[in-house]
């Protein structure tokens, strides 16, 4: 599991001043906290760590010094500047369910030669306890043939027993359609 060292932060500072001096803004809440604790972060190490989680990830979160086992329950990207400006992160309790996403990765998507691939769901919405939770769910694109679809249901997240679906089972994650051409060909209209 990742971890993510976090400074309590003082409400006294803008949140704007501190991302100009490098890092993320965020809070931390959870059942059997009091109250939220907003925290900071190094903007560096969090990138480091979004290469490897994201949303619905769960990582170890050291607050000076003190372990917080938490699920990342939202990002928000500046996309002027391309950079992350807050983190949210929920702390878990092992005997309660929480909600989370696990974020849909295509595999082979470059070894499709033939059809169109459409990637209709990003993520799966679904509720488990702590040990069950799952932040990715993988699809090997090469396996598909043309005119076949995969759904929610059909995938290994469906399967698990100690998760509980919030996204449709019958909603399709991804098709592979044939191309169609839309230009047509101009002799033989003018035959017709």
């Amino acid at each position: 599991m990742n971890t993510l060292k976090a400074e309590k932060r003082s409400m006294d500072i803008k949140a704007k001043k501190l991302r100009r001096e490098g890092f993320v803004t965020g809070n931390v809440f959870g059942r059997e906290m009091k109250e939220s604790v907003p925290v900071k972060m190094d903007k560096a190490e969090v990138d480091r760590l979004l290469k490897k989680s994201n949303k619905g990830s769960q990582i170890m979160l050291d607050i000076g010094g003190k372990q917080y086992n938490v699920l990342i329950k939202d990002i928000q990207y500046n996309p002027l500047k391309g950079q992350v400006d807050e983190i949210d992160f929920q702390a878990l309790v092992s005997d309660e369910k929480v909600h989370s996403v696990a974020e849909v990765v295509l595999l082979n998507h470059d070894k499709v030669l033939s059809g169109v691939l459409q990637l209709q769901l990003e993520e799966i919405a679904f509720q488990a306890y702590p040990s069950a939770l799952v932040d990715r769910v993988e699809i090997d694109a090469e396996a598909l043939r043309i005119g076949q679809s995969v759904k929610v249901k059909d995938l290994s997240i469906a399967k698990n027993k100690e998760i509980d679906l919030i996204t449709d089972p019958e909603a399709t994650v991804v098709t592979l359609s044939e191309v169609h051409n839309a230009a047509v060909d101009e002799d033989s209209e003018a035959e017709e």
